[in-house]
C-alpha cells in the first residue's frame, strides 16, 4: 500500500451511472461461500508468496525476479481453475536503494542518526551546512498536515552558491516531491525531511519523490530533528549525507487480470488486490493478504461451480507500491464502452495486520468528509450490515489515495473495500472495541523485512475474509444492483478532474 504523486489527466468519460442513489441490493445468502473461502486456503497461498520471496532475496517488488514469481504462481493457479488469464505488461520506473542512507553530524558535536533513503533520491554524499526552511513548527501543530514547510520557494532562504548545504524540511501538507524540487531550485545540495511530530508521525518515515531527484534525500525522526534544529538556531551545524540508488525509467510489470466465464460481460465487478511488495520487504500482509483472499476467492467460485449474474474479473496490480501503476495503467488503457461496463470496484490491501481493526471505506464521506462516486455508499453499507449482523463493529476510513481504488473513482466508477489498518497507530477507543494494543500501529512491520508470514493475523483474516466473500458474491449475484431501479440507466459525463487523488500515504 504506497505511494508515487498521482494527479489524474483530465480524462473525460463517458460512463453508464444508474440515476437512483437508494440501495436496491438483493439479500443473497452467502454462508456457503463463506464458509468455502477459509483461512487455510488464503494462508495456503501466503506461504507460497513467502517462498517465492525467500528464493528471491526477500522481496516481490515490480521489476524484481520476485515479482516475476509471483505473477506466474497466481497465473497458474487461476488457470489450472479453468480461468483464461491475461497478461497486461507495463513500464514504470523502478528505484532501489543499493546501499543504506548515512546521516552523520560532523560538527559542532559528532552525532549519527538513524536515517533511510528517499524513493528516488539522487546518488552522492554531501557535507554541509544545515538549513531549516523558515516555517518549521516545533511543537508541532494539533492535526497531521499542520506543516507547510517546504512547500513554497519562499520557504527556503536561498543556498549559498559557493559552499554545500543541506536543507532541513518538515513533513506535511504538500507532496515530498514538492518540497524537495524546490529545495533543489534554491540551490540545495541534498534535502533532510523529518516526521511531523504528531502521534503517528513521530518516528524515522521514508516516503516516494514520485520521480528521480538529483540530490540525495534522506529521512529523520521528529525526535532528532528537533534536536538537530534546536542545534541550528545556536550556530552552524554541519552534516554528511550519503546515499546510493538505481533508477530504471523503464522497467517492465505487469497486471493479472482474469474474468469468470459467466455473468454478464456488461456488468463487470472488479475485484483487485495489488501483486506487487515494497523492495525492503516481501510484503505478505502488505499485500500479500489481499492477493491471497482474492486468488483463494476466484478458486473456490470456479470449484464449486458458482453462477454469478454478472461478471467477476479479478484483477492482481503490478507497481502499486510505485504509486498505484497498475491500476492506474489498467483504467486509463480501457474504452469508454469498456470503463462503462465496470458497475463497481471491491478493493483489498491488506485484510491481516497484527492489530487490526476492521476499517471499511467510507462511500458516503459522512465521517471523513471524502465522498465516493454515486454507489460507494450502498457498498459501504453493504460490509457494514454485514458486519454488524455478525455482531462485529467497523470503522470508517477514508477514501484518501492509498490504494488501487484511486484510478476508478477518479473515473466516477464506485468502490468499496476493507482494511485492517498499516502504519497508523491504535487508540484506546479502537483497543477497547477490537482488542490489540493501544498506542502501536496496527501492523509494527509494515513496509519493512518482517512482514512475513508470522506477522499475519488469522482472526482477521478470518473476519474480513468473511466479509469480502459476503460482499463479493452479492454484488456478483444481485439482481438490481447498487440502485433502486439497476435496469434504468442514465449517461453521465465523469471528470478525472473531479477525482484528484494520490497515490499513497508516502507522499505527504
Amino acid at each position: 500500500m504506497r505511494r508515487l504523486p498521482i494527479v489524474v489527466s483530465a480524462l473525460v468519460v463517458a460512463l453508464l451511472i444508474p440515476v437512483h442513489s437508494v440501495s436496491a441490493l438483493d439479500e443473497v445468502n452467502t454462508k456457503r461461500f463463506r464458509n468455502q473461502v477459509t483461512v487455510g486456503g488464503i494462508l495456503a497461498h501466503e506461504r507460497a508468496l513467502q517462498r517465492i520471496a525467500n528464493r528471491n532475496g526477500g522481496t516481490r517488488a515490480s521489476g524484481t525476479p520476485g515479482f516475476e514469481a509471483s505473477a506466474d504462481y497466481v497465473k497458474g493457479r487461476l488457470e489450472a481453475a479453468g480461468y483464461e488469464v491475461t497478461e497486461q505488461e507495463f513500464t514504470f520506473p523502478f528505484f532501489r536503494e543499493v546501499s543504506p542512507a548515512v546521516l552523520d553530524q560532523t560538527a559542532p558535536t559528532p552525532t549519527t542518526y538513524e536515517t533511510g533513503t528517499f524513493e528516488f533520491s539522487g546518488s552522492g554524499s554531501v557535507t554541509g551546512t544545515v538549513v531549516p526552511t523558515n516555517d518549521i513548527q516545533i511543537p508541532p501543530g494539533a492535526e497531521p498536515g499542520s506543516s507547510n514547510s517546504g512547500c513554497e520557494a519562499a520557504d527556503f532562504t536561498p543556498a549559498s552558491p559557493t559552499e554545500p548545504q543541506v536543507a532541513l524540511v518538515q513533513r506535511g501538507t504538500c507532496t515530498f516531491e514538492d518540497k524537495a524540487n524546490n529545495a533543489v531550485a534554491a540551490g540545495y545540495d541534498a534535502v533532510i525531511i523529518f516526521n511531523e511530530g504528531q502521534p503517528g508521525r513521530e518516528e524515522l518515515f521514508i516516503g516516494t519523490l514520485g520521480a528521480p531527484n538529483s540530490v540525495p534525500v534522506v529521512g529523520l525522526s521528529f525526535a532528532d530533528a528537533a534536536a538537530l534544529y534546536a542545534q541550528t538556531q545556536a550556530g552552524p551545524v554541519t552534516v554528511s549525507v550519503t546515499t546510493e540508488t538505481e533508477t530504471d525509467l523503464n522497467a517492465t510489470t505487469k497486471n493479472i487480470i482474469a474474468d469468470t466465464p459467466g455473468g454478464n460481460p456488461d456488468k463487470v465487478l472488479v475485484v483487485g488486490a495489488h501483486l506487487d511488495s515494497v523492495v525492503p520487504g516481501p510484503g505478505i500482509n502488505d499485500d500479500g493478504s489481499g492477493t491471497s483472499l482474492d486468488l483463494e476467492m476466484a478458486e473456490e467460485l470456479a470449484e464449486n461451480h458458482i453462477h454469478v449474474r454478472q461478471k467477476v474479473r479479478f484483477a492482481f496490480w503490478g507497481a502499486e507500491e510505485s504509486g498505484l501503476l497498475g491500476s492506474e495503467h489498467y483504467v486509463e488503457t480501457l474504452s469508454d464502452e469498456d470503463l462503462g461496463k465496470i458497475f463497481a470496484n471491491l478493493n483489498f490491501d491488506m485484510i491481516a495486520s497484527p492489530n487490526y481493526v476492521r476499517f471499511v471505506y467510507d462511500g458516503d464521506g459522512a465521517p471523513t468528509g471524502v465522498e465516493g462516486p454515486p454507489g460507494s455508499a450502498q457498498i459501504e453499507s453493504l460490509f457494514n450490515d454485514y458486519f454488524a449482523s455478525q455482531g462485529l463493529a467497523t470503522e470508517p476510513t477514508a477514501f484518501d489515495g492509498r490504494s488501487d481504488y484511486g484510478p476508478f473513482i477518479a473515473v466516477g466508477i464506485p468502490a468499496g473495500g476493507l482494511f485492517s489498518g498499516a502504519e497508523g497507530i491504535k487508540t484506546e477507543e479502537e483497543a477497547q472495541v477490537y482488542g490489540g494494543t493501544a498506542g502501536e500501529p496496527y501492523d509494527a512491520n509494515y513496509h519493512q523485512a518482517g512482514d512475513t508470514v508470522n506477522n499475519l493475523n488469522t482472526k482477521a483474516m478470518f473476519e474480513l475474509g468473511d466479509g469480502a466473500a459476503h460482499a463479493l458474491l452479492t454484488l456478483a449475484k444481485s439482481k438490481t444492483g447498487l440502485f433502486e431501479d439497476g435496469s434504468r440507466m442514465a449517461r453521465r459525463q465523469v471528470s478525472a478532474e473531479n477525482f484528484d487523488y494520490r497515490g499513497g500515504f508516502a507522499l505527504r
